[in-house]
C-alpha cells in the first residue's frame, strides 16, 4: 500500500543514514544474546511437555510430593558376587540426589531366612547370572539433580554394572548433544556458504549474508531464557531452521540493491530503496512462515508451544536483521562486494518458462496421477513412540554414546523387563484388598511380577517384618506405591492394553489410584497427539490461506497456492510412507507446519509477480512467462539454502528424530521448489480466468489480452 511504501521507504532513509550506529547497537546487544544463550536451561524429557493436569502427571508430582521420589533407574549387575553387589549399593547410597536404594538385601529381615520370602520375591531381584538394584532419585527424571546422580552412579559402578531407565536415556541424550550442537550449525553455515557462492552473483555477500543471520540466531536463542527452557529438539535445530528460512530475506535484499546499482544508482539510494522494496516484499511471505510456526503452539502436547515460539520469533528477528543490519553491512563492505562479483551459475530461465506454459496441460495431469499416491504414502506413515527408536540415527547409536541402551537389554535379557509402572495407591487399603488386587494384576498378560508391601511379604509373613526401609520406600501417610514389571516395550500396542487392564483393576478396587510411569505417560502422549496433529495442520493451513487472501487480495490464488504445497507436503512425507521409514511422533506436524509456512514463500514471490504483470496489460502466458522465469532464480537459490542448511545436519546427526527432521526438511524444500516451479505455472495458465474474477483489480482483465 502507499502507506507501506512511504514508511519503508522512510526506514531505508533512516537506516542508510544511521547504519555506523545500528552496527554499533547490533554488536553490543550480542553480549546479552550471548549470556541469555549459555543461560537457557534444555530439557530433554520430552513426556515432561505432557498437560500438567493429566492423571499421569498428577501421579508423577505426587510421587515427588509424597514419597520424595522422582526419577529412578534400574541398574543390572552381570555376574558379581553378592559381597562386590553390597559394596556398589553402599556407594549408590553416598551419591547426592539418590533418596533410596532397593535390593534383595533391603527386601529381606535380616532375623527372617531368606527361604520364607516369596520365591518371586527372590527371582526379582537375584538370579545365578545377575542381580537387580534399584535406585530412586529425590528430584524428577530429568531433573539436574537426577541426571547427575546417573553420571556418578556410572562412575562409582564396575564394568559389569549397567544403568537402565529414562533418566539413564535422557542423560544420554544430553551428552550426545552437547557434542553435536555446535557441529550442526557449522556444518550448516559451510554448506550454505558454498551453495550462496556458486548461486549468487557474489562470493563476499554470502558470508556477510551469514554474519547478519548468525547475529539474529543468537538474538533468538539469547532472548529464550525468558523461557527458563527449551527442548533439545528446539535447541538442536532452532539454529539451522532459522539459517534455512531467512535466507531469503537477505537475497531479496541483495537483488533489489544490485538491480539498484545496475541502474545507476548511487549506494546509499540504492539500498535505501533496497530496503525499501525488501520490506514490501517479504512481509507477506514472513507471516505466512510465522503462521505456520505459530499453529504449532495449538498443540496441548507443549512442546510444539515451544518450537513454534521461538521459530516464529526468529523470522521475525531475521525480517528486522535483514532490513536493517544486513543493509549496514553491505554498505560497510561495499568496495570489495563490488570487486568480487560474478556471473551467477543459473542459466536465463526464459526458455523453460515458456517450455512449461505451452505443455502446462501434462503438467496439471502430473499433479493429479500423483496426488493419489501421494495421499496414499502419507496416510501409511509409520510413525513411533518408542524413545529407543527415536533416538537411534540409521546406523544405530553405539554402546558408548548411549550406554543405556545395553542396558535396557541387559535388563530384559536377565530378568524380562521391558518397562515398569507404578501404581499409587491408597495408604488405607486393606491388606485383603490389596493382595486381591496384586494378584489380578499379576495375571495381566505380560505382568512379570508386582512388588508392593503385600508382594513383599506374602502370606507367610505380618507386616511388622517389613524391613524400615522399605516401609520407608512404599508407604507414605496417605498413599503406597507398587511397582509393576512388565515384559513389554513402552508405546506398543501390548503395552498399551496391558495399562487398560491394570486400569481397570486399580479403580475396582482403589478408585482414586493412579497408574504412572513411562509406559502409561507415553500412552497419554500417543491419544494427545493424534488429535494434536489433526487441529495444528488444519489451524495452520486456514491460517496461511487468509494471509495469502489478504496478501494477494484473491479468493482463488489462496487456495492454488495452499493447494500446490500441500501436494508437495504429501509427496514429501508420502515417499516416507513407501519406504518404510520410521518417524518419530513429533516430525510429520513439525514437517508439515515447517514446509508449509516456509516454501509457500516460493508460490508467493511467483503469484505476486503474475498478478503485477498481469495488471500491467500483459496477456496471460507472457504474464506467467515473466513470472516464472523472474521467480526461478531467486527460488532455486533459496531452496539451495534451505537443502544445504539441513542436509548436513541430517546426513551428519546421530540423533535419530534431529536427523529425520532435517532430512526431510531438506527434501522438502526440493519438493516444493520442484512442485512450484513446474506445476504452479500451469495451476495459473489453467486457471487464469477464475482468478481474474476472483482477485481484487483484476476483473476486467481476462478477454481483454488473454492471449495464448
Amino acid at each position: 500500500t502507499e502507506f507501506e511504501g512511504s514508511y519503508s521507504m522512510k526506514l531505508g532513509e533512516k537506516v542508510v543514514k544511521h547504519r555506523t550506529l545500528i552496527l554499533l547497537i547490533s554488536l553490543f546487544l550480542l553480549i546479552p544474546a550471548t549470556i541469555g544463550y549459555l543461560s537457557t536451561g534444555i530439557n530433554y524429557d520430552m513426556l515432561s511437555y505432557l498437560p500438567k493436569d493429566m492423571e499421569t502427571m498428577k501421579g508423577q508430582d505426587l510421587l515427588l510430593k509424597e514419597f520424595g521420589k522422582g526419577g529412578f533407574s534400574i541398574v543390572v549387575t552381570e555376574n558379581m558376587s553378592k559381597k562386590d553387589v553390597a559394596g556398589v549399593v553402599s556407594e549408590y547410597k553416598k551419591i547426592k540426589h539418590v533418596d533410596s536404594v532397593l535390593d534383595l538385601n533391603k527386601v529381606i529381615n535380616p532375623s527372617v531366612p531368606r527361604s520364607m520370602y516369596p520365591e518371586l520375591i527372590r527371582k526379582h531381584f537375584d538370579n545365578k547370572k545377575a542381580s537387580m538394584i534399584v535406585v530412586f532419585f529425590n528430584t524428577s527424571t530429568s531433573d539436574s539433580g537426577s541426571l547427575e546422580a546417573i553420571k556418578e552412579i556410572r562412575s562409582v559402578s564396575t564394568k559389569n554394572c549397567y544403568v537402565s531407565g529414562m533418566t539413564a536415556c535422557i542423560q544420554d541424550l544430553k551428552s550426545l548433544c552437547e557434542g553435536e550442537e555446535l557441529k550442526y550449525v557449522v556444518i550448516a553455515v559451510i554448506l550454505s556458504l558454498l551453495a550462496m557462492m556458486v548461486l549468487l552473483d557474489s562470493y563476499v555477500a554470502p558470508v556477510i549474508f551469514l554474519l547478519c543471520i548468525g547475529m539474529a540466531i543468537l538474538y533468538n536463542m539469547g532472548s529464550n531464557i525468558f523461557f527458563g527452557e527449551i527442548s533439545y529438539i528446539t535447541q538442536a535445530i532452532a539454529a539451522v531452521l532459522q539459517l534455512g528460512v531467512t535466507m531469503d530475506y537477505s537475497i531479496f535484499l541483495w537483488h533489489s540493491y544490485m538491480e539498484n546499482l545496475d541502474e545507476g544508482e548511487d549506494d546509499e539510494l540504492a539500498m535505501s530503496q533496497a530496503v525499501n522494496d525488501t520490506l514490501v516484499s517479504v512481509t507477506g511471505s514472513s507471516i505466512t512462515t510465522v503462521a505456520g510456526f505459530l499453529a504449532l503452539c495449538f498443540m496441548t502436547y507443549t512442546m510444539g508451544l515451544d518450537l513454534g515460539i521461538v521459530m516464529a520469533k526468529g523470522v521475525i528477528l531475521g525480517v528486522i536483521s535483514s532490513v536493517t543490519i544486513l543493509p549496514s553491512m553491505l554498505l560497510f563492505f561495499r568496495k570489495i562486494l563490488k570487486k568480487t562479483r560474478h556471473k551467477t551459475l543459473i542459466p536465463d530461465t526464459h526458455n523453460l518458462a515458456k517450455g512449461l506454459t505451452s505443455r502446462y496441460g501434462l503438467y496439471i495431469i502430473i499433479f493429479l496421477l500423483l496426488a493419489g499416491p501421494a495421499i496414499y504414502g502419507y496416510e501409511k506413515n509409520n510413525v513411533v513412540y518408542d524413545f529407543e527408536k527415536i533416538l537411534n540415527g540409521r546406523q544405530g547409536l553405539s554402546v558408548h554414546q548411549a550406554p543405556f541402551l545395553e542396558a535396557n537389554k541387559k535388563l530384559e535379557e536377565h530378568f524380562h523387563i521391558g518397562t515398569t509402572h507404578m501404581i499409587i495407591a491408597d495408604a488405607e487399603l486393606s491388606g485383603e484388598k490389596g493382595s486381591a488386587m496384586t494378584k489380578d494384576i499379576e495375571k495381566v498378560p505380560g505382568v512379570k511380577n508386582v512388588l508392593g508391601a503385600d508382594a513383599f511379604l506374602g502370606s507367610a509373613l505380618p507386616k511388622e517384618l517389613l524391613p524400615n526401609e522399605i516401609k520407608n520406600l512404599l508407604l507414605s501417610d496417605k498413599h503406597q506405591m507398587i511397582m509393576v514389571n512388565s515384559e513389554y516395550k513402552v508405546s506398543t500396542s501390548k503395552c498399551n492394553s496391558q495399562i487398560d487392564e491394570i486400569n481397570k483393576i486399580t479403580e475396582k478396587y482403589d478408585k482414586s489410584a493412579k497408574v504412572i510411569g513411562e509406559g502409561p505417560a507415553m500412552k497419554d502422549l500417543i491419544n494427545l497427539t493424534g488429535n494434536d496433529f489433526k487441529v495444528v495442520n488444519i489451524i495452520s493451513i486456514i491460517a496461511v490461506f487468509f494471509i495469502i487472501m489478504f496478501v494477494l487480495k484473491s479468493v482463488t490464488l489462496p487456495i492454488i497456492l495452499v493447494a500446490v504445497i500441500e501436494f508437495a507436503i504429501y509427496v514429501n512425507l508420502g515417499i516416507s510412507g513407501y519406504t518404510g521409514l520410521e518417524l518419530a511422533f513429533i516430525v510429520p506436524v513439525c514437517i508439515s507446519t515447517i514446509q508449509l509456512g516456509s516454501t509457500v514463500d516460493y508460490a508467493i514471490l511467483t503469484s505476486t509477480r503474475y498478478k503485477t504483470e498481469r495488471m500491467g496489460g500483459s496477456n496471460k502466458r507472457n504474464a506467467i512467462i515473466t513470472a516464472a522465469a523472474t521467480s526461478m532464480p531467486s527460488i532455486i537459490t533459496s531452496a539451495a539454502g534451505f537443502f544445504t542448511a539441513t542436509f548436513g545436519v541430517g546426513l551428519y546427526s546421530d540423533v535419530g528424530v534431529i536427523s529425520t527432521i532435517c532430512i526431510l526438511m531438506a527434501r522438502g524444500a526440493l519438493i516444493s521448489m520442484a512442485t512450484v516451479i513446474l506445476i504452479l505455472p500451469a495451476m495459473l495458465m489453467a486457471f487464469d480466468k477464475i482468478i481474474c474474477k476472483t482477485t481484487l483489480g483484476m476483473g476486467d482483465l481476462y478477454g481483454k489480452s488473454e492471449g495464448i
